[in-house]
């Protein structure tokens, strides 16, 4: 293999960055493929950092540089010496690109089109990331991805299914569908095209032997009913999910420009979990916010045991150039630092209190490297011994460490 893949963020970019390491190998040229994020400004400086390392280290190199970051802070790649071409978010799945025929960043506002990224094994990973969406049509106050994803668009439900049961056919045991807005699915496709509860149903009736079939980040206020169903009825289909929430005050996800309520959160985990009891739920929740108050803080706080979350990713807000929410009034940044250690408090707390409940269970596990798996809820789980990648077997629960679970 004569390239090498940098990648910075989502599960996208990582699932991306195999498909481009592959389309990058076919002239054998030796390259570099940096895949950027530009979620915040840190992830911008941490990707160019890494850029002039590489340089450095192989002055020979042809370094190549894509992703958000390129889509949204171009003029900063482009002013690398050290970067020999930027290829655009739009094109860079494309053989095309590859063979000297790149749209440089740009075009991805005029995308319309997803392309598929067709891999059946990723390096290092024990679960194959699918996208079936990229894009997204909303404009969270926060939040710049939309300008360097363009606007939702999916993948043709054939399209998916069949590589899923490429998976399936180079061993895969665990599919995790995933995108930027992943409960946009279908709305931009033809009518009668099924919706992301539909992908799913489809996907697991029409492919009988992938074991295991998980979803990336939902936003809850876009569930269809078919994914209802499918969360209730579905044993194939994973029980976690990880809700986009970002905060648990009204005033504060008016602000946001998010789209649900409180309220909203609160009852869908409530009819969720009594659909599929045992589901367990992830949140992404950002502390500090512009103009929260404490009061407003108390609210998202309150949340993790309101929904009853178990895996929390906290971010502290960091303002994003370009973004409305970088124009608010701010909150002192010893109190965003000291909310986002209270939050990841509580979530520790709800963790070891969810580790605690299983200790006696019989639990369905798929290892990885290193001694450790998965259970179905996501959960991670030390082994007794070694076992190869990929393999699932069924272990009781001993104890916990605070982190993991212990199997006997």
């Amino acid at each position: 293999m004569s390239v090498e893949t940098l990648t910075f963020g989502c599960r996208l970019n990582t699932v991306e960055a195999e498909a481009m390491r592959r389309l990058a190998d076919r002239d054998g040229r030796w390259r570099i493929v940096v895949n950027t994020c530009a979620v915040t400004e840190e992830a911008g400086r941490q990707a160019r950092k890494a850029i002039r390392r590489a340089a450095r280290a192989d002055p020979e190199a042809e370094i190549v540089v894509t992703g958000c970051g390129a889509e949204v802070e171009t003029a900063a790649y482009r002013a690398m010496p050290e970067v020999a071409r930027l290829i655009g978010n739009a094109e860079k799945l494309r053989p095309a690109a590859w063979l000297g025929e790149a749209v440089g960043p740009g075009a991805v506002m005029a995308a319309r089109h997803a392309d598929a990224a067709p891999v059946a094994t990723m390096a290092d990973h024990t679960r194959t990331f699918v996208p079936v969406q990229n894009g997204c049509d909303h404009r969270c106050t926060f939040c710049i991805i939309p300008f360097g994803r363009g606007h939702s668009r999916s993948v043709e439900a054939g399209a998916v299914v069949e590589q899923v049961a490429r998976v399936v056919e180079a061993g895969g045991r665990e599919v995790v569908l995933t995108g930027v807005d992943l409960t946009a699915y279908g709305k931009d496709l033809p009518a009668g095209s099924p919706k992301l509860g539909g992908l799913v149903l489809r996907i697991l009736r029409e492919v009988p032997a992938l074991p295991r079939l998980r979803l990336s980040s939902i936003d809850s206020v876009e569930v269809d009913e078919d994914l209802l169903a499918a969360i209730a009825g579905e044993d194939r289909l994973m029980p976690h999910l990880h809700l986009s929430l970002q905060a648990g005050d009204d005033l504060i996800l008016k602000r946001m420009k998010r789209r649900h309520s409180r309220a909203e959160s609160i009852r869908f985990c409530e009819a969720a979990r009594a659909a599929r009891p045992g589901l367990v739920f992830g949140a992404d929740l950002i502390a500090g916010f512009p103009t929260e108050t404490e009061a407003q803080f108390a609210n998202t706080l309150s949340l993790v045991e309101e929904c009853g979350l178990t895996h929390l990713h906290v971010f502290p807000y960091s303002a994003r150039p370009g973004t409305p929410a970088a124009r608010m009034p701010a909150v002192a940044p010893d109190r965003i630092r000291d909310r986002a250690a209270r939050l990841r408090q509580a979530g520790d707390e709800a963790r070891i209190r969810h580790l605690a409940a299983q200790v006696g269970r019989r639990v369905c596990v798929l290892a990885e490297r290193g001694g450790v798996g998965r259970a179905e809820d996501f959960t991670p789980v030390r082994l007794p011994e070694a076992v190869a990648a990929g393999s699932m077997l069924d272990v009781t629960i001993a104890g916990h460490d605070g982190a993991r679970l212990i199997a006997a």
